[in-house]
């Protein structure tokens, strides 16, 4: 097998850790598992020792997995107590929904921007793909069914952090704050579609600016989502978000 060179080994690297990530966080390799080795990762892969120890150091980095030497590499919990915890106890809100898409308006609006200057025509195939997985589930709410094709953009950034940040939400807080909060109707879910696809098409022509744009426009719209749904909460169950 050819060497890679370090951009491609961090790219590879970057795209194991976030297929084992999601497979971590969705539960399809629970807690306690044991993951393929080493020799079985690079077969199936078709990438270099290298590049799969790069990954799981981070994989372990991040607390997902844990080597016992002379055994192998297991999973564990996919969020360690204390990470990403919210200051509000109920959680799966409407109150931690506002909070979370605030967050997300202060990362995935320059992300749609890197994003548009950076991304590979294989990236873009892979947003094609969970913009079309988004379309085929539009019955389900809306930041569980666009996570994937969110996450794809943090991918195209090539910015470890901004890939780390949205796998961790997404399974977890995004997942959770979803819970409490109405899917909309046909004309909503309908207008969120439209909203991705013109992330999407300012991405593919690499149009940063218009890619910030119409990133901040799809948000603010979920946030005020959220924020209507929060005004209908009975003022007894409220909890500050701050």
């Amino acid at each position: 097998m050819a060497s890679a060179t370090p951009e491609k080994r961090l790219n590879l690297a970057q795209q194991l850790v976030h297929d084992l990530s999601q497979q971590i966080l969705s539960g399809e390799l629970p807690a306690g598992s044991k993951l393929p080795t080493e020799e079985a990762v690079t077969k199936a892969r078709g990438v270099s020792r290298t590049v799969v120890r790069e990954a799981m150091s981070r994989l372990q980095a991040e607390g997902l997995v844990e080597t016992r030497r002379g055994i192998g590499t297991f999973v564990v919990d996919a969020i360690p107590a204390g990470d990403f915890q919210s200051a509000n106890p109920v959680m799966g809100g409407a109150y931690n929904e506002v909070a979370i898409i605030e967050l997300r308006l202060c990362l995935e609006v320059e992300a749609a921007a890197i994003a548009a200057q950076r991304a590979t025509p294989e990236q873009l195939a892979a947003m094609r793909a969970a913009l079309d997985g988004s379309v085929a589930t539009q019955s389900a709410p809306c930041m569980r069914t666009d996570f994937e094709f969110h996450l794809q953009i943090a991918q195209c950034t090539g910015n470890s952090f901004f890939i780390d940040t949205m796998t961790h939400l997404g399974h977890t807080l995004l997942a959770a704050a979803q819970q409490a909060v109405p899917g909309g109707d046909a004309e909503q879910r309908a207008l969120e579609a439209r909203e991705r696809e013109q992330v999407h098409a300012a991405i593919t022509r690499k149009d940063a600016g218009a890619a910030r744009a119409a990133m901040r426009l799809h948000l603010v719209n979920c946030l005020t989502r959220a924020q209507r749904a929060v005004s209908e909460c009975p003022k007894t169950d409220r909890t500050s978000i701050a």
